[in-house]
């Protein structure tokens, strides 16, 4: 029996998704949460790794259930058992070859920067902040760029793990809101800091220290050394993941 879940969670005070030996992790606590629901040990996978700091408003993790329970008991029960930065937002049943990591054909983030002259106190956790003015329009002249299939090889990190750097990024759009500037991307996989070191390679074209075409450079480079520095983690969330229609998951899962 297969379970998906939709889970949020505030990363601040996690050292990213993925269980560790020591340390508080995400898949550490859900996991912990849903075993004491089970009375047995559970494991779950999801669709795309974060890194310590980054959020998520809706990953997607599924687990093969040991035991049966009620869906509203998983559910109940599991977020009972949560801290006050996680909850499961939603649970269904899926089947026995639904993967959350492999079924996605595509993942959505954003990143905020808060474009203003003196630092946030209320969004500290959940914005980056660039205090000297930025134009969105030239960031998003040079996003285009980075449109389509790439070897993105300039823009992961050093300790990236992935054999192939060829993603295709599906949509780049750099809007602002007020004081606040998005990033919004949506491709079919990233890479190690993919979006964090994008939006630190953006960020200085904004800023009208390099020109839109520079970012075309430093892709056809295929050299991190050429790139922008990694923005910082806490103006990044993971939208969700999105999968093909026969899931029946969830209208915001679903392509």
């Amino acid at each position: 029996m297969r379970i998906a879940l939709g889970v949020e969670y505030d990363g601040t005070d996690f050292l990213g998704w993925q269980r560790l030996d020591r340390g508080r992790t995400v898949q550490g606590v859900l996991e912990q949460a849903l075993s004491f629901v089970a009375a047995t040990p559970v494991e779950v996978v999801c669709a795309g790794r974060t890194d310590s700091g980054v959020h998520a408003r809706c990953q997607v993790v599924h687990f093969d259930a040991p035991v049966e329970r009620a869906d509203r008991s998983w559910l109940l029960g599991t977020n009972s058992r949560l801290p006050d930065d996680v909850c499961v937002r939603w649970l269904q049943r899926v089947p026995a070859d639904f993967h959350a990591r492999f079924s996605a054909r595509a993942r959505s983030y954003r990143y905020t920067l808060l474009n203003r002259a003196v630092r946030p106190a209320l969004e500290a956790r959940f914005v980056a902040w660039e205090r000297l003015p930025l134009d969105a329009a030239r960031m998003q002249q040079a996003a285009r760029h980075l449109l389509g299939e790439h070897d993105f090889n300039a823009f992961r990190t050093v300790a990236c793990q992935a054999p192939n750097p060829v993603r295709t990024i599906q949509a780049l759009n750099v809007t602002r809101d007020g004081e606040r500037i998005h990033f919004d991307i949506r491709a079919n996989a990233f890479l190690h800091h993919m979006v964090r070191n994008i939006v630190g390679s953006l960020v200085p074209v904004g800023l009208g220290e390099r020109e839109p075409d520079w970012v075309r450079d430093v892709l056809a480079g295929r050299d991190r050394t050429l790139a922008g520095p990694t923005a910082p983690s806490q103006g990044l969330t993971f939208l969700h993941p999105s999968y093909p229609p026969e899931w029946q998951l969830p209208a915001e899962v679903t392509l």
